[in-house]
């Protein structure tokens, strides 16, 4: 896995915890990935509403060897996301999420023995 990961704040003061947080969310996604080649993630706080608080949204990006993830948690009714760190949670779950189901879909599962038996017999 090559580490290719751009951290963005955009309305938010940059901080070492936060982006200690990211790096670690991401090289947890290697775990589901390993051919994730570069990406990118966007850390904002796009409305500072004074009755709802302050929410958090996260974008990802993230370029694998055969598709590329897209993950927009722009969740503003979401009270949850008024904690920084829950909102990167959310984002690098449903992340996760989408590059299992790639996994998923690129694994081949070899023919049983039972069923080659069953098309020797057939042929």
């Amino acid at each position: 896995m090559t580490n290719e990961f751009q951290i963005v704040f955009h309305n938010i003061d940059q901080s070492d915890a936060i982006a200690d947080a990211v790096n670690k969310r991401i090289s947890k996604l290697g775990r589901y990935c390993d051919e994730m080649i570069s990406g990118r993630v966007v850390l904002d706080s796009p409305h500072n509403n004074h009755h709802k608080g302050r929410v958090y949204s996260v974008g990802l990006e993230i370029h694998t060897s055969s598709k590329e993830v897209r993950v927009n948690q722009d969740q503003h009714d979401n009270h949850a996301h008024e904690d920084l760190y829950v909102a990167i949670r959310d984002a690098f779950n449903a992340a996760e999420r989408q590059l299992k189901s790639i996994d998923k879909k690129h694994r081949t599962v070899p023919p049983h023995k039972t069923d080659m038996a069953m098309g020797d017999l057939i042929n």
